[in-house]
């Protein structure tokens, strides 16, 4: 059988959908990352619960147990259709998987179908000028669904996957001939809010059917070329380049060996493939020339009508065409000094200090938050206030209850410490990074007040007090530091001569070991605790050390303006 294309691969790198057909280099795929397993674990799991909740509402739906009996599912009218098995697209070389098919019609002497598909993520956001259709998991088909107001779908990556593999099952459904004309398909969020699209038109411009063939049309052209390589075993069809989806590809470390050794502009974090087509046309083909261009000439290029061409430079036509030109140019600039770089002036730079600093982190599963730290630091003593870490944790069930008890454990220990300084007219501080994180963890946490615990009215007091007493790293080194790429926790504080003491400290690995401490007592739940905990205490002790940074030796780094 031909090499048939996944919906997966529509939107994926062209250069791996060659790869993963063969490579001209000795490859072992490197294995799954627990981090992975856990994101493909509970997708499964969502989509078991939410078959079992359909099944449940619709106990006729058919479950077809291979390609044979879905299509005789389809071929005699079966009005809902579970699990299906979809025969292959042969003339177009390619496969599609629905979560879900549903029956909306005949065309001519053949039923039509309509796909759905079932994700473990957000589907939608706010916006007041639009709508979506909305249907349920009672009434699956599209006539049964209504408009509901104030609704877009989300401008995400991964929300274009999700139209894009509606767009691929509905030309397969329809190369078999049964496919909706109309091209509607829905997404079922994590949820379980069933949302209908209209793939016809330029409605959703990221994943139109229109936008999905010319993506497809060049995968298909990829695999011709590579059929055509297997027999002549000439130059390889495709190139690397980077961007995002790079960082979880399995070849990545190949593709960035041989991209480095060219310095290839690709390399500067955040460019798209547009971006990175578009430097080469002007002769921008490594990140160092990226960083010699000018930033200001760039970024006043914006929105500009182009100048006669006789008194115009890269910057003028490139700026005009790249958004923020001058942040990539900048990111260049980092990495041709190897280091990151000022935005401010050293008298401008720093944060602010206080006379008890309290840095503080926590740590959140699914949504709800089981343990919150805080490292004190004492620079003019206070009595009854200590130095050292403090963690406030339930290894037991996770549910709202019990976070806001945690929380409510940590704000009265908390509190205590803003009352004696208070009482002692010592200046008070804490500091977070990512505020929004924390921030949202808190106001989770009160919707059900318990007693001895903050009100919503006591949190905005606390995060609007003068001088603050609740400061963002993230805030403020954004406006100081300049990075070749993240501007993460991790890479801050590393730049500052900060460590973590695990070998691979994140917020996502950090939910891998919770499911393992959470589970039961044994020595295995025991590690991950101690695990957790110092990861946690090492979040608090990252976010001091840049702040020290920030008011030390951040003021020494070459500013960004300064020519590469």
């Amino acid at each position: 059988m031909a090499d048939l294309l996944r919906s997966d691969e529509i939107l994926a790198c062209v250069h791996r959908v060659a790869l993963d057909r063969g490579q001209p280099f000795e490859f072992e795929r490197p294995l799954t990352t627990p981090e992975m397993a856990k994101r493909q674990r509970d997708a499964e799991n969502h989509r078991r619960r939410t078959f079992e909740e359909i099944l449940s509402l619709h106990p006729d739906a058919l479950q077809p147990r291979n390609v044979t009996d879905t299509m005789a599912c389809l071929d005699t009218g079966a009005e809902l259709v579970l699990r299906p098995h979809l025969a292959a697209d042969q003339l177009g070389r390619r496969k599609a998987t629905a979560h879900i098919l549903v029956r909306v019609g005949r065309l001519e002497e053949r039923f039509i179908y309509v796909p759905m598909i079932i994700k473990n993520n957000e589907v939608v956001e706010g916006a007041s000028t639009r709508r979506l259709l909305e249907g349920s998991l009672l009434g699956l088909a599209p006539s049964e669904a209504t408009f509901t107001d104030g609704f877009g779908p989300r401008s995400t990556p991964t929300v274009t996957r999700n139209g894009i593999a509606l767009a691929h099952a509905t030309r397969v459904l329809q190369a078999l001939g049964h496919g909706d004309p109309s091209g509607r398909g829905a997404m079922i969020d994590r949820n379980r809010r069933v949302w209908w699209f209209d793939l016809v038109g330029n409605n959703y411009s990221r994943f139109n059917l229109d936008a999905y063939d010319a993506l497809y049309r060049e995968r298909l052209s990829v695999l011709e070329a590579h059929d055509q390589w297997r027999i002549e075993h000439g130059e390889f069809p495709t190139k690397p380049y980077w961007h995002r989806e790079c960082l979880e590809c399995p070849y990545s470390s190949y593709c960035e060996r041989q991209l480095a050794d060219i310095d290839d502009v690709s390399l500067t974090r955040f460019t798209n493939i547009e971006q990175q087509l578009l430097l080469h046309e002007h002769g921008i083909n490594t990140r160092r020339d990226l960083a010699r261009l000018d930033p200001h000439r760039a970024r006043a290029a914006r929105g500009r009508a182009l100048i006669a061409r006789g008194e115009s430079q890269r910057e003028d036509h490139l700026g005009r065409s790249i958004d923020k030109l001058d942040d990539l140019i900048y990111r260049a600039r980092a990495h041709v000094r190897g280091t990151s770089l000022r935005i401010l002036e050293p008298n401008l730079m720093g944060c602010p200090t206080a006379d008890v600093e309290v840095d503080v982190d926590m740590e959140s599963y699914d949504d709800a938050t089981y343990l919150w730290g805080a490292t004190v630091t004492v620079n003019n003593a206070v009595n009854g206030v200590e130095a050292g870490h403090w963690s406030f944790v339930n290894w037991g069930e996770l549910n709202s209850a019990t976070e806001s008890q945690i929380f409510v454990d940590f704000w009265r220990w908390f509190d205590h410490l803003r009352s004696l300084c208070a009482a002692q007219d010592r200046s008070l501080a804490a500091y977070c990074f990512w505020a929004q994180a924390e921030d949202g963890a808190m106001n989770r946490a009160v919707l059900n007040p318990l007693a001895g615990g903050p009100t919503r009215s006591d949190l905005e007091a606390f995060r609007q007090s003068s001088p603050p007493q609740w400061i963002d790293l993230h805030e403020l080194a954004k406006r100081q530091i300049q990075t070749e790429g993240p501007l993460g926790l991790k890479q801050l504080a590393t730049a500052s001569g900060f460590t973590w003491r695990d070998e691979n400290p994140s917020g996502e690995a950090s939910m891998v070991w919770y499911e393992i401490a959470a589970a039961d007592e044994s020595s295995e739940a025991m590690t991950s605790r101690q695990r957790i905990l110092e990861y946690n205490e090492d979040d608090c002790r990252a976010t001091k050390a840049l702040r020290d940074w920030l008011n030390g030796p951040a003021k020494e780094l070459a500013h960004r303006d300064a020519p590469a």
